[in-house]
């Protein structure tokens, strides 16, 4: 019998998946689940530029120096602040489009890589290695040169473009549950994981299952 286009398809993905099994997560990934649609009923986690620099501290992708440097900054020049908050938005809805259909479709993928490239192309700066105080490991960090506010989004696209060069999109996908609208790196070594969280959402399923297998004996 010949193989259908679905079998091709998942075929081809296997054949596509990289070698090792990837980590569990990424920062792109985290910073799309910022989002109001992944955070329902709590609402964007982005709500205003504080609340953006707060993110990013939190993941270590600004320093505690710089955060402060750059929140002064934000002050004097409120305006600059909140378009940098803008096209954080921006940015985010890209890669969230990446993550849901960009291993899927060329556009969706073309389309990021884009947006990828616009943010990386206005950021002048220099890349560093230095300690992680919180950690001990090591890191890349980029030093902006001029506007402060111009950086920020550099660790969010590079990473992306990690996942791009390393071929990880048959890895991500959207949580299986339908009201949940979180994205994840499948991080399992037979690349079968289908919800965001076993403990949520993965059970939320099991449950369903079971009162529809008791209805059923019912």
């Amino acid at each position: 019998m010949p193989a259908s286009a679905t079998d091709t398809r998942r075929a081809d993905s296997r054949d596509r998946l990289p070698g090792p099994v990837p980590p569990r997560t990424r920062l792109w990934l985290d910073f799309v689940n910022t989002d109001a649609a992944a955070q329902m009923p709590g609402g964007d986690l982005l709500r205003d530029f504080e609340a953006l620099l707060a993110w990013l501290r939190q993941e270590a992708a600004v320093d505690e120096e710089r955060g402060a440097g750059i929140r002064r900054r934000a002050v004097l020049q409120p305006a600059a602040a909140a378009a940098t908050l803008v096209d954080a938005r921006r940015v985010r809805a890209a890669l969230r489009a990446l993550a849901e259909r960009g291993d899927t479709y060329d556009k969706v993928r073309d389309d990021a890589v884009i947006e990828i490239n616009r943010v990386l192309g206005r950021s002048a700066g220099t890349r560093r290695l230095d300690p992680d105080p919180d950690t001990g490991r090591y890191v890349h960090t980029f030093v902006p040169t001029g506007d402060a506010f111009a950086g920020l989004m550099i660790p969010i696209v590079e990473s992306a473009a990690d996942s791009l060069i390393s071929n990880e999109l048959p890895r991500v996908r959207r949580c299986a549950d339908p009201r949940c609208h979180r994205v994840f790196l499948d991080g399992t070594k037979n690349g079968m994981r289908r919800w965001c969280d076993m403990g949520t959402c993965g059970n939320r399923a099991k449950a369903a299952r079971h009162r529809a297998r008791h209805g059923d004996a019912k």
